[in-house]
């Protein structure tokens, strides 16, 4: 273990953010840089002798993180990096962008401030590749068998370099331009700098991963064509199908899915644009929609330069401390204020939107709303609280539902669907297909990155012991496996 009084002598310390004022003038993180190394060592001192660590069950990866916390604090970031990487291919994703159930789910949390686990993790990567620990593992021999994965997000990554590594010719296939799935163009620069996916390509590259970008298998190559051309495929395109707001004036412009706006910003940073072409510039800009996507909207539209941002959610504002109906370790539904949040704006609970008003051009101008609350388990609006807000830019960030129907993937395949549309699939991930799998979104639904990377690895499992009738490669969650919350 780390420090026995750790947790005793030293608060819980995160990384700093840059000045609210520099940050918006960019698109750069907003973490201040290299402002971890000097505090991480006494926070990973925090991780205390708990017994039965509760974060390994926080983290469907099954992080070792008591043992990496402990080298961690003696700085010896070799062996810290060593075993991060045992249960992670991507930590520096993680690190960055995962909400960190792990800490919830911290012993330490029950009556004090948890250890701050994310970013002791990204902590230890970003020592790591400094220091060249990450290098490319090349299988020793071959297999002789080769697999499809399609879609590069973060499940389809993290099957890809398992599959690689076990000695398979992996090709993974891309719809979009370039690697990396909504890691690529669904989050912002100031989240995550897309530096940190072109080097895990390289070194996936280096180990003998072949990429195929611009290519939608439904549209641009047929699936029967695919399953005849490797010995097996892995579906991870995701749950892209995003959910839509069927209500009077949703056809004015101006009202755009947080995918279509969000990548178009993204693209400005990868050279594409040198303006988007949907911009909030002196726009009063609506987002719709309370969760991490929205936020990404809000903190967007504050660096293209809104004139105001506000975002709406339908459902109650949380709490800021945990409620009986959610005890630890389960992970708590709180009030979060994210670096987007603290960047400006206004944020809105418990109202729904009724319709949309535009101008004689038929651009959206306003967004009309009304109050709502529960009674008796239903959500009903609050007579006498109708109003409107000036919307000339709308983003519908209400989440997504379910795999995209339209290219033809899902029907060619002919895989059997569950009771919530998703790809259905077996222990081993395996669909109703023989040698077709599926992992992350498009088989669990909307999740998070940790549960995608780890259905990356437990599905590679799966294909590993299909083409050679046995695996060694880890397999932390199964099909069923769901997240500790209430």
């Amino acid at each position: 273990m780390a420090d026995p009084k750790g947790f005793l002598n030293h608060g819980r310390e995160v990384a700093k953010t840059r000045p609210v004022g520099e940050r918006v003038q960019d698109w750069n993180e907003v973490y201040v840089p290299g402002s971890l190394l000097p505090i991480i060592s006494t926070q990973a001192s925090r991780c205390m002798d708990c017994g039965i660590p509760f974060c390994h069950n926080g983290c469907p990866l099954g992080n070792l993180i008591p043992e990496w916390n402990d080298y961690a604090y003696r700085e010896d970031w070799s062996a810290a990096s060593e075993r991060l990487h045992a249960t992670n291919n991507f930590p520096e994703f993680t690190g960055r962008l995962c909400p960190a159930p792990c800490e919830a789910a911290c012993v330490l949390g029950i009556n004090q401030p948890a250890v701050t686990i994310k970013n002791v993790e990204v902590s230890i990567i970003d020592k790591a590749w400094e220091t060249g620990d990450v290098a490319p593992q090349a299988p020793e021999r071959l297999s002789g068998k080769t697999v499809a994965v399609i879609g590069s997000g973060p499940a389809g990554l993290a099957a890809a370099q398992q599959l690689t590594r076990a000695g398979h010719t992996v090709a993974v296939y891309e719809r979009a331009d370039r690697i990396g799935g909504l890691l690529r163009y669904g989050i912002p620069e100031f989240k995550m700098e897309k530096r940190h996916i072109n080097r895990r390509i390289e070194q996936m590259r280096a180990e003998g991963t072949k990429f195929r970008t611009g290519v939608e298998v439904g549209r641009d190559i047929d699936a029967a064509k695919l399953r005849k051309r490797y010995d097996a495929v892995v579906i991870a395109a995701g749950a892209t199908t995003a959910r839509d707001l069927p209500v009077p004036g949703r056809e004015l412009k101006g009202i755009y899915q947080a995918m279509e706006y969000l990548p178009l910003a993204n693209k400005v940073q990868e050279g594409d644009y040198v303006t988007t072409p949907v911009s909030a510039e002196g726009k009063h800009v609506v987002v719709i929609g309370g969760g991490d996507t929205g936020a990404d909207c809000v903190g967007t539209a504050h660096r293209q330069g809104a004139a105001s941002v506000t975002q709406l959610e339908i459902m109650p504002r949380p709490g800021e401390e945990r409620s009986a109906g959610q005890p630890w370790p389960t992970f708590p539904m709180l009030y979060k204020v994210t670096s987007a949040h603290e960047e400006g704006g206004e944020r809105v609970y418990s109202v729904s939107t009724t319709h949309f008003e535009g101008d004689e051009d038929g651009n959206v101008q306003w967004l009309h709303l009304v109050e709502v609350a529960f009674v008796d388990g239903k959500l009903t609006q609050k007579p006498g609280t109708e109003r409107r807000i000036p919307a000339q830019l709308v983003t519908l960030a209400m989440g997504f539902t379910g795999t995209d129907r339209e290219n033809g993937l899902v029907d060619q395949f002919g895989v059997d669907l569950d009771e919530r549309g998703n790809i259905a699939r077996d222990g081993d991930f395996h669909t109703s297909v023989p040698g077709v799998f599926v992992a992350g979104d498009a088989g669990r639904g909307q999740s998070l990155i940790v549960w995608a990377i780890a259905e990356g690895r437990s599905a590679a499992r799966g294909v590993d012991r299909f083409l050679t009738g046995a695996s060694d490669l880890p397999a932390p969650i199964r099909p069923t496996d769901r997240s500790l919350t209430v």
